[in-house]
């Protein structure tokens, strides 16, 4: 098995994000995989190593103040950057052919600014999991309120499990709760934190746990750039939804369909908002099939 190479990349504003590569050989065509927010590229390591089984290129990158990258100095964790990011990333490693992009939830929305920066044609197809142009409000917020909890972290790896078995009911909970060290650093007392960086929900998104005219006036107003963006999606695209998740529903579907007509739609049953951690043979059956079908085959 094909082990990730790291990489580093530079992006306009001077911040390094950490990128795992798969196999970067110019005979394969490049997927770029964007994670949640809140969640890092190990969160691909699965359906990475399934995409590059079936001939693929794959790059997983850590989200400007996530994961191994660097945190923004000034919080700066505005759709223009991540989208700005994204470009860089798609320089680095596929700067003559558009590369196929999957991006889930932030990743998703990140996909869809980066239609407001450039006309051209960047992408071969885009795959969005479990996020739309507009959102649920209450699915969204919940999303929020559960990454600002617990600002001072976790006593131990099996409290922080416990915590998040309660926020996902419908997943089984791990009977070892090591992997958790992917998303979580011990800190010099002990305690266990998130490996974000705390700004990116307090400068961007606290609003969202605003019910008041005010919160709703700000998720209307991105939900509306993201429309903008959508509707100049031309690649072939995939929406992946979870029928369980309350972020994305059939009313928010539709109404994407409406904006991307040639859009295709795959629902997974029994799995919420992260659809690839709750049935990852689902999520990557329909990822893989979608990609042999729409761009370039790879080699066998």
């Amino acid at each position: 098995m094909t082990s990730a190479v790291q990489h580093r990349v530079r992006t306009q504003d001077g911040i390094t994000l950490a990128a795992d590569c798969y196999d970067h050989d110019d005979a394969r065509p490049v997927v770029l995989l964007l994670h949640g927010g809140g969640q890092n590229r190990h969160a691909w390591s699965t359906s990475a190593r399934r995409l590059h089984a079936c001939g693929y290129t794959v790059v997983a990158y850590d989200t400007r103040g996530h994961g191994d990258s660097d945190w923004d100095p000034a919080g700066r964790y505005d759709l223009e950057r991540l989208a700005t990011d994204l470009l860089a990333v798609r320089e680095h490693f596929s700067a003559d052919i558009a590369p196929a992009v999957v991006g889930a939830s932030l990743g998703g929305m990140t996909v869809l600014g980066t239609h407001l920066l450039t006309s051209g044609a960047l992408w071969a197809a885009v795959v969005l999991v479990d996020v739309t142009p507009r959102l649920e409000f209450q699915g969204a917020r919940r999303v929020v309120t559960f990454m600002a909890a617990h600002p001072d972290g976790f006593g131990t790896l099996t409290d922080a499990a416990e915590v998040i078995a309660a926020y996902n009911p419908h997943r089984s909970r791990p009977a070892n709760v090591d992997g958790l060290r992917k998303v979580l650093r011990q800190r010099h007392d002990g305690r266990w934190i998130w490996r974000w960086d705390p700004a990116f929900i307090h400068s961007n998104f606290d609003f969202l746990r605003d019910e008041s005219t005010t919160g709703t006036e700000q998720f209307d107003a991105i939900s509306h750039l993201l429309i903008d963006g959508a509707r100049r999606v031309s690649a072939p695209t995939l929406l992946v939804r979870g029928l369980l998740s309350d972020v994305v529903s059939q009313a928010t579907v539709d109404e994407f369909q409406q904006l991307v007509p040639h859009a295709e739609t795959v629902d997974v049953s029994g799995t919420g908002h992260m659809i690839a951690g709750d049935d990852n043979d689902a999520f990557s059956s329909a990822v893989t099939e979608f990609l042999g079908r729409s761009i370039l085959q790879p080699p066998p």
